[in-house]
């Protein structure tokens, strides 16, 4: 994760589940979406990767004892909950592979990176690293946005997450170069937000790919937004690919 990246969760941090807390309908259709296909045992050994204030972190140890809480952000680590069932680690995905004795165990059944692997720059020494942390059988799913969204930004934005958005399917394929059998599947959520809500989360650059944006373009994308959706409200459909990768 570069330094502005990281500078941008430290920031963001104390708004982070405001800004991506949409509705408990949402947080509980995307962690069905997870469970459903890490198949998370009480007995699982999982580890959540760019795991953020542990939003869903804290629905996986609900279904197992413990949960490893990795993160390359101090602030965002801060913000997990007082729970003994999550173990937080500050570091980053490249960290954990680089056989740097990070990790309170070696070997994971479950391994999860929601919305963090377009912070890697070298994915397939990422995907191979943490293929080689699975236990015999163990899953590795990634979630992730398409190349293309639906979002109501500005279009400039549109555009530029479309250029620095990596290929779902090609993260299939670094799961199959690193040895795990992948499946690639599609789901997508729909969602509504009061306009004015949306605007500030825009202008708190909820997404990462926002805070490549300087203040004055951030304004003017808002007022295109606001010129392009005149009701009171926002709605689009959240689509994710979601890459499972499982070990022999």
């Amino acid at each position: 994760m570069c330094t502005e990246t990281h500078a941008h969760y430290d920031r963001l941090a104390p708004l982070y589940d405001q800004n991506w807390a949409y509705s408990s309908d949402f947080l509980e259709w995307m962690s069905g979406c997870i469970l459903a296909r890490l198949q998370v045992k009480p007995e699982n050994r999982v580890l959540d990767v760019g795991c953020g204030t542990g939003l869903y972190a804290r629905r996986l140890a609900e279904r197992t004892g413990s949960v490893v809480c990795v993160d390359p952000s101090a602030r965002m680590l801060e913000q997990l909950p007082d729970d003994p069932r999550l173990v937080a680690v500050q570091a980053s995905a490249e960290d954990l592979v680089v056989g740097s004795p990070l990790l309170p165990v070696d070997r994971f059944e479950a391994i999860l990176v929601k919305e963090a692997i377009h912070h890697v720059t070298d994915r397939g020494a990422v995907i191979n690293g943490l293929a080689r942390l699975l236990a015999p059988g163990g899953r590795l799913l990634v979630v992730m946005l398409p190349t293309r969204i639906d979002y109501p930004l500005f279009q400039k934005a549109r555009e530029r997450f479309t250029e620095l958005q990596p290929d779902p399917e090609a993260i299939a394929t670094a799961m199959a170069d690193a040895g795990l059998a992948e499946e690639l599947s599609y789901d997508e959520f729909p969602l509504a937000f009061p306009i004015e809500r949306y605007l500030g989360m825009v202008r708190n650059r909820y997404m990462s790919l926002l805070s490549t944006f300087g203040d004055d373009e951030i304004a003017a994308g808002v007022e295109e937004i606001q010129r392009r959706y005149s009701g009171k409200r926002v709605e689009f459909k959240d689509r994710f690919a979601f890459v499972l990768g499982t070990a022999p």
